[in-house]
């Protein structure tokens, strides 16, 4: 999204930021920038959207999306209403399906195109988790989330004016529940290749994984990996250590439990913790989208070692750009070439940073964006 900001700043336009900020994802304001908090006009309000057990099941009665709705505040509401009463707008942007409850004040009270940037299909995610549950009681409750969130979804198509996919594969979704070609596209996210340099050589020969674990496909991904592949690549390679990094992981996910991991925890400097390990693993088994991490992995020159969903989104050439692992087999023989043959590590760096340039320059995007939303204000 910062990265989206600032791409249509550098085109020329005015942009006004009015963000939620959560427990989570507090809002810092002394860590950005002074003048792109004036350019872009920033507001921030707080929104409580830790989950409810009891609302989360008295869910089940209604047919509302929990999901969704707990995103739903009065006084940010409040606040959309005074700024569209007040200000013209051409374009509003909603980033990601979460912001969908502000759809019908967007529409009541301004003229401007409303778009909705989609982060994933979000409904693909629960409906994945559910059929990777064994637990009865679960899988019924992911998929009852799914189904509602599949209907909330189907009913934003028929509300806005465009959809901006992250990926191919959402675009085609999208058309395959009758979103119109003419109103959508594929931008995917962006980033600054010139922020992203390596600074010190990396340690050889070790692999991280860097993510939040309060997400559900992070956490059921690395559970399944310390499980069913980290004591095979273990007994193989002994020296081999692999860091965790990110919010909220788990006190069992230590070193007793899983010999040769090293918890790191929320990291101050993601890029500089990157940069200093050489293989980014992404054990992804349930999520859409695309991961972010996976191109500032590349932007630094990293080997990326993922299972097929995790580099869902991604067009990119097999064991090349990204190598692929689903299988404990998988992820030992590509190891084995990486323990064999070091210089293939080396030459990825080259071959992942050309790639994210070719793909994801910031600036190229953002006039293919721009392009759309003339495209939409001309109908």
């Amino acid at each position: 999204m910062d990265a989206l900001t600032k791409g249509l700043l550098d085109q020329g336009h005015e942009v006004k930021i009015l963000s939620i900020h959560t427990p989570k994802h507090p809002f810092l304001k002394d860590k950005l920038d002074e003048h792109y908090l004036k350019t872009t006009s920033f507001e921030s309000i707080f929104v409580d959207t830790r989950v409810n057990i009891v609302d989360a099941f008295s869910n089940l009665l209604t047919q509302d999306s929990y999901n969704i709705n707990r995103f739903f505040s009065p006084d940010f509401d409040m606040r959309l209403k005074s700024l569209l009463q007040r200000e013209k707008f051409d374009i509003i942007q909603f980033e990601s399906l979460f912001m969908m409850p502000y759809l019908s004040t967007a529409k009541r009270y301004s003229k401007g195109k409303r778009v909705l940037r989609s982060h994933n299909l979000e409904y693909l995610i629960w409906q994945r988790m559910a059929d990777g549950t064994k637990n009865v009681a679960k899988k019924f409750y992911l998929k009852h989330l799914a189904k509602k969130l599949e209907l909330f979804e189907l009913d934003v198509i028929k509300r806005v004016h465009g959809i901006v996919t992250i990926t191919k594969e959402d675009y085609k979704k999208y058309a395959s529940l009758n979103a119109q070609k003419s109103q959508l596209i594929t931008i995917p996210f962006g980033i600054n290749i010139a922020e992203y340099t390596e600074e010190d050589p990396p340690e050889e020969m070790s692999l991280f994984h860097l993510g939040s674990l309060e997400w559900p496909p992070n956490f059921e991904g690395v559970t399944w990996f310390l499980e069913q592949i980290w004591p095979a690549i273990r007994k193989e390679f002994p020296n081999l250590v692999f860091y965790l990094a990110g919010r909220k992981i788990p006190a069992e996910f230590n070193e007793e439990n899983y010999p040769g991991i090293k918890v790191v925890g929320e990291v101050a400097d993601a890029k500089k913790f990157i940069s200093s390990k050489s293989i980014m693993l992404v054990p992804i088994l349930s999520a859409g989208g695309m991961r972010v991490k996976i191109i500032e992995g590349m932007a630094l020159g990293k080997t990326i070692l993922s299972t097929k969903l995790g580099a869902e989104g991604i067009d990119f050439k097999e064991n090349e750009d990204i190598y692929l692992a689903d299988t404990k087999n998988d992820f030992l023989k590509h190891l084995r070439d990486f323990h064999d043959n070091p210089e293939k590590i080396n030459t990825q760096k080259k071959v992942s940073r050309e790639f994210v340039c070719a793909n994801f320059d910031n600036q190229k995007l953002s006039i293919q964006l721009t392009e759309f939303y003339l495209n939409l204000l001309d109908k």
